[in-house]
């Protein structure tokens, strides 16, 4: 250990906070006062007329017998700027004693053991103040392995055995996530990086609190950097549960948009909180830039952790649905702010139940991309159908879309029916779509005719809106 100042003179502070007198009891000034370079035992109160400066005084025999004496040797301990008085527990009885030792500044230690025992470990670390400190360390070490991987532990440790300093770990928006907020107080004391499991700056560890020695940071620092290695494992199997907890979310959703009468997979859904009946809207987040799929779920857990609301990845950003909440709005527009990725961001309208949940959750997609730019949320029923149905992914829908419309694509050779369907579909009447394409409006209505005989009924809304947003995928997908 060769930091700065490790070798410099322990001070009484060290001695008992987390020291060789961590039995002892302080009575005195608060900072628990300056350096200690030597011992005296006195036997006699007559000793102390010749110590010198920042001598620790450990009364024995007459200079013990009783709280006036031990108040007399706090005077003349004071008239000699002594380091402190260490006095036996039966020679200290009365308040007034420790009241004193407040008053003159002279820090007044109490002890249990035998008080030349406690001058040996005075002597001790006074002559090797490195090894004193280095015996700190070392505790902290075998308390930090037994505190295991737990953030909590870890950081309890810390707080216990460096004794007058405040330790916190945090992130890097300053939230505290182990420990005291009074580790944010002030200058650091000393302060170390948390690496995550992939290298990545996690947190910081941070120490705050009164500087009892020029060797005192140093000691802090190398305490807390004893506590990286567990704190980065803690890192690592919180990131791993989180990863599965998101993995298996993301799987539940997919399940439940191919199957959503899957009864195992809507007991899964309610076990997590998530609504399975009655009425529901669906919300997108959406990155803005796109993200790599490694990043996406890379940002998942904390995406997931920002929000109050389920979150899982889906497609390319990240979903969720809940029944419908007047502070939605609010919610998600106060959202980005904690996102750890840039989002736009989409809400649907209400949908009836888990089996209008895949509708819901195209429409907030489709939302999600008109919205744009970061920041921004826009609700798919306050837009225009065409505007929706535009946003809406090609790539993803055109395998539905074909499907949808099988019958009608294996019947249509020349394309005319798909055609005069698209165009009725867009412009809502026959005749509006007989001025579009350029024909009479009886052959329009004799095309309709060969389409609702292939089965399909253009005055039911669910199915009309399917038909009219399979038409507009096929038509982008072929350039038209």
């Amino acid at each position: 250990m060769s930091a700065a100042g490790w070798e410099s003179a322990i001070t009484v502070a060290e001695l008992v906070h987390g020291g060789p007198l961590g039995e002892a009891v302080l009575l005195g000034p608060r900072d628990g006062g300056g350096e200690v370079r030597d011992v005296r035992i006195a036997d006699r109160l007559e000793v102390l007329a010749s110590i010198t400066p920042h001598t620790a005084v450990v009364l024995t025999g007459a200079a013990a017998e009783g709280g006036w004496a031990v108040e007399m040797a706090l005077r003349r301990a004071w008239e000699q700027a002594a380091a402190c008085v260490v006095a036996p527990a039966a020679a200290v009885s009365a308040d007034s004693t420790g009241s004193l030792a407040v008053r003159l500044g002279v820090p007044l230690l109490v002890v249990s053991e035998d008080p030349l025992i406690t001058a040996v470990r005075i002597a001790t670390a006074a002559a090797r103040p490195a090894a004193a400190r280095t015996q700190l360390v070392a505790r902290c070490a075998q308390e930090l392995a037994r505190a295991g991987t737990s953030a909590r532990r870890v950081v309890g440790v810390l707080n216990a055995e460096l004794a007058g300093a405040s330790v916190a770990l945090v992130d890097a928006a300053g939230t505290v996530l182990a420990g005291s907020r009074a580790g944010l107080a002030g200058p650091p004391l000393a302060e170390v990086a948390v690496p995550g499991p992939g290298g990545e700056e996690l947190a910081r560890l941070r120490a705050a609190g009164p500087p009892r020695s020029p060797g005192w940071p140093a000691v802090v620092a190398a305490v807390l950097e004893l506590a990286v290695a567990p704190l980065t494992a803690w890192a690592a199997r919180a990131r791993l549960a989180a990863a599965r907890e998101a993995a298996f979310g993301s799987a539940l959703l997919d399940r439940l948009l191919r199957d959503p009468g899957d009864e195992g997979a809507l007991r899964d859904a309610a076990a997590l909180g998530w609504a399975v009946h009655g009425p529901l809207v669906a919300y997108v987040l959406r990155p803005v830039p796109p993200l790599a799929p490694e990043d996406l779920a890379r940002h998942t857990p904390g995406v997931a952790a920002s929000f109050d609301r389920p979150l899982v990845r889906h497609e390319d950003g990240w979903a969720g649905w809940c029944p419908p909440d007047p502070g939605l709005d609010a919610a998600l527009r106060a959202l980005p702010g904690r996102l750890p990725a840039p989002c736009s961001a989409g809400l649907s309208g209400v949908a009836d139940g888990v089996a209008g949940l895949g509708g819901a959750l195209a429409d907030a997609r489709a939302a999600s991309v008109v919205a744009g730019s970061a920041g921004t949320l826009v609700r798919a029923d306050e837009v225009g159908p065409a505007q929706l149905l535009a946003a809406l992914p090609v790539d993803t829908l055109a395998a539905p879309a074909r499907a949808v419309l099988a019958p009608l694509l294996a019947a249509d050779r020349d394309g005319v029916l798909i055609a005069t369907l698209a165009a009725v579909l867009d412009t809502g009447s026959p005749t509006a779509a007989a001025e579009r394409l350029g024909v009479h409006r009886n052959t329009v209505a004799a095309r309709l005719d060969r389409v609702r005989a292939l089965g399909f009924d253009l005055e039911e809304p669910a199915q009309r809106l399917a038909l009219h947003l399979a038409c507009r995928v096929l038509r982008e997908e072929r350039g038209q």
